[in-house]
């Protein structure tokens, strides 16, 4: 008898059509995972089913594909622990940046039973943060969602990313090497379907963020780039009822998407202080150490992306 938490029945034929899962094959799945695992003397390994079956999840049952990402997932933890080991949501620091909204995640999937949305700000005042304390309650978000709620887990994520408020100090607030870290993590390591990612309320400005945003990600990623010049252009890809009150739709506010995420990592704080126990030995690997090239491939190059 396994510890997965049961889907939705809607969700359920998701992951059975999308994902190959076979709710008959799950123990066995889980078992196999879990004894290669074991058999690793350089990682050690939260070992609870929820947590595990996201990476059989979002490798879609191919156990090869998940015994990489996970590896690659505690990799990235230890080897950058300033910007993905995300152990305290209580402290005041981190209470402060996720308070400024900078990325927040809808209540009502798409369509009801589909992706999860997540919007994004660059609402702050680069002078009052560091880069790196702005990348953590980013991580730390979608980390969570990734593991504990079952739309994100199943169906992936859609982000909105509102750039109308960016100026060129931010831009050059920029950490390229940290922002990498960012993007791989989330590319590469957590069990993510990265469904797409939408720029609106895009400012003449916004050329030179993408210039150094836009590199650091996979081609498969930038073919699901959509920039979106106004929320209107907005609106032909998400219906306007799943958008933010803000945008003029029915998903909540911005205080709600605040309050409901301060009520999610309230729940969830022993996940984050409990993933400080885990991590990986590099003296103990038996294969290749992944590093260099091995986490982080080739970088892409920027073309001027033309706006809706």
């Amino acid at each position: 008898m396994t510890q997965i938490k049961p889907l939705p029945k809607a969700l359920q034929k998701i992951a059975k059509d999308e994902l190959f899962e076979d709710p008959s094959r799950i123990p066995k799945d889980l078992e196999t995972f879990k004894l290669w695992i074991e058999q690793q003397p350089h990682l050690k390994v939260r070992m609870d089913e929820q947590f595990l079956i996201q990476f059989l999840r979002g490798c879609k049952y191919s156990m090869e594909k998940a015994k990489e990402k996970i590896d690659q997932y505690y990799t990235l933890k230890t080897k950058y622990p300033n910007i993905l080991g995300v152990y305290d949501v209580d402290n005041e620091r981190f209470r402060q940046t996720r308070r400024l909204g900078t990325i927040v995640a809808l209540p009502k999937p798409l369509n009801g039973n589909g992706c999860r949305i997540m919007v994004g700000h660059m609402n702050y005042n680069p002078d009052e943060y560091t880069f790196e304390e702005l990348l953590r309650p980013i991580v730390a978000l979608y980390e969570l969602f990734t593991i504990y709620d079952p739309y994100t887990s199943i169906c992936g994520v859609r982000t909105i990313i509102d750039v109308s408020k960016l100026t060129m100090a931010q831009v050059l607030h920029v950490n390229v090497s940290q922002l990498k870290t960012a993007v791989n993590f989330f590319e590469k390591s957590l069990p993510l379907r990265i469904k797409a990612i939408y720029y609106v309320n895009i400012p003449p400005v916004a050329n030179s963020f993408f210039k150094i945003v836009f590199p650091l990600f996979s081609e498969k990623l930038r073919q699901r780039i959509f920039l979106c010049g106004t929320v209107e252009d907005l609106k032909q890809h998400i219906p306007v009822e799943y958008l933010p009150q803000y945008y003029g739709g029915s998903n909540g506010s911005m205080e709600e998407h605040i309050q409901d995420l301060n009520a999610k990592y309230d729940e969830h704080w022993h996940f984050f202080k409990d993933n400080a126990n885990y991590g990986i030995d590099e003296t103990l690997r038996q294969t290749e150490t992944l590093s260099g090239d091995n986490l982080f491939g080739a970088g892409g190059s920027f073309r001027k992306m033309e706006v809706d």
